[in-house]
This record gives C-alpha cells, sequence and structure tokens, in this order.
C-alpha cells in the first residue's frame, strides 16, 4: 500500500513539475518573435539545467534503486531547459551576454560531467548515491529559493503583481508531492529540498493572502518589477520556477504593461 501511495505522489509531482518547466514557453515565444532576449536573465534556466541533470542522474538505477519517478520528470525538464538555453544564445541581444551564456552553459556541462564521473569510476555503492544525492539537493534547494527576491518585493511594493497565484500553487504543490514522495521512499536527498519548496511555496501562498486585495503603490510596484528585472540583467541574480520547475511567481494586481507582463514569466524555471 505504501508503494502505491508513493507511485501517485511521484506521478502528481511528475505532471505539476512538467507545468512548471514549460510556464516559460510565452517569454520564450516573445523572444523569439521579437529575435532579442533584451533584459531577460538567461541564468535560471542554466540553474534549473544544472538542476534537472544532477536530479534525473541520482534517479538512475545504479545511483539510487527505487526511484525512477525522479529520473524520467528531470530528464524531461533538462531536455526543455536546454532548448530555452539554445534559445537564448541564438537570440542574444549582445555579444556579452551570448558570451555570458555560453561561459554559464559550459560551467553547467563541467559540473554535471564532473559530478557523474566521479561517481561512475571512483565511487560505489552509499559512496555514489551519497555524493550523487548532496549535489542535487544543494542545487535543488538553490532553485526553491530564486523566489525570495520577488516575495521580498511583494513585501516592499504591497502588490503581489510580480507574484502570480497559479505559479505559487504550482511550487507548493509540486514541492509537497515529491517531499511526500521522499519520505515514503525514506529518501533525504528527495525529501528534504522539496521540503523547503513546499514551506516556501506556502509562504509565497500566505503573501498572496495578504497582500492580494491591498492593491499596494501601483507605481512602486511598477518601479520595482523593473529594478528586479534590471538587476537579473546586470549580475544574473535569480532562481525558480518552476524549475522546477520550476518558479515564477507573480500574478496580476492591476494593470500590467506588455513589457511587465513578459518580465514575469521569465522568473520561472525552476522542479523536483
Amino acid at each position: 500500500m505504501e508503494d502505491v501511495v508513493k507511485f501517485i505522489f511521484g506521478i502528481s509531482g511528475n505532471v505539476i513539475a512538467f507545468f512548471l518547466f514549460l510556464s516559460p514557453v510565452p517569454t520564450f515565444w516573445r523572444i523569439i518573435k521579437r529575435r532579442s532576449t533584451e533584459d531577460f536573465s538567461g541564468v535560471p534556466y542554466n540553474m534549473t539545467l544544472l538542476n534537472c541533470l544532477l536530479s534525473a542522474w541520482y534517479g538512475m538505477p545504479f545511483v539510487s534503486p527505487n526511484n525512477l519517478l525522479v529520473s524520467t520528470i528531470n530528464g524531461a525538464g533538462a531536455a526543455i531547459e536546454v532548448v530555452y538555453v539554445v534559445v537564448f544564445l541564438v537570440f542574444a541581444s549582445s555579444r556579452r551576454t551570448r558570451l555570458r551564456m555560453l561561459g554559464l552553459a559550459s560551467a553547467v556541462a563541467a559540473v554535471f560531467a564532473a559530478v557523474a564521473l566521479v561517481s561512475l569510476l571512483a565511487l560505489r555503492g552509499e559512496g555514489r548515491k551519497l555524493l550523487c544525492g548532496i549535489a542535487a539537493t544543494v542545487f535543488s534547494i538553490c532553485m526553491y529559493g530564486s523566489p525570495l527576491s520577488i516575495m521580498r518585493l511583494v513585501v516592499k511594493t504591497k502588490s503581489v503583481e510580480y507574484m502570480p497565484f497559479l505559479l505559487s500553487l504550482a511550487v507548493f504543490l509540486c514541492g509537497t508531492s515529491w517531499f511526500v514522495y521522499g519520505l515514503l521512499g525514506r529518501d533525504p536527498f528527495v525529501a528534504i529540498p522539496n521540503g523547503c519548496g513546499s514551506f516556501l511555496g506556502a509562504a509565497q501562498l500566505i503573501l498572496y493572502a495578504v497582500y492580494r486585495n491591498r492593491g499596494g503603490n501601483k507605481a512602486g510596484a511598477e518601479r520595482g518589477g523593473k529594478q528586479h528585472a534590471a538587476d537579473g540583467a546586470d549580475d544574473d541574480v535569480e532562481m525558480a520556477s518552476g524549475s522546477d520547475v520550476k518558479g515564477s511567481n507573480n500574478k496580476v494586481a492591476g494593470d500590467v504593461d506588455v513589457d511587465g507582463a513578459a518580465r514575469k514569466e521569465d522568473r520561472t524555471g525552476w522542479s523536483s
């Protein structure tokens, strides 16, 4: 019976995480139509890609038995994130942006290759599971923690314009599903990061409930959102989707211009 419940939570986690991985599609459709990444940051997609690769590797039978559902969704997420990264490279708004994205993508490939090779060639059994589990856990927590900057913006502007309710709910449900899956499987490397994701998703929902009817300072919200986007472009601090999904977090609390709406979608990324 416990295995059946674990399977159900694993399937539900797969479905919700897949939705989170696809949430940046409107942003990338805009990038393709305008043939420019404009001020969007590519860091979230590289970080989510690394998280997906490490989590998919951790779920492989020769690393962590009975965790195939972890591999399936993160393998699919990795494929989706690769498409996002390629689109970002093709339509980069400047040579500097393209080089930065290329450097990040190379770093992602190098970290994953190092973990995979060391785990295969130097470790066996529990040692292999420990290394891969710690690596996957660290980057999963980083991915889930990325909405903290948006939560700070919500408190500052008293507006939920840049924190969509549905994506916040999806982050909460995704984290909760995988948290329960990890508990039932007695796997701390699945339970711990997704427990953090569930907690942060719940915090976003609480903030939404507190500020959704306040309206806030619209001008301040717009300035805050633009400053947040500029910060992401300048120092590439982001990530979370979604990732895993991945998460973008904001719901419109009034009139939102086209640029603001597109920037909202860009935050998503981050899964299990």
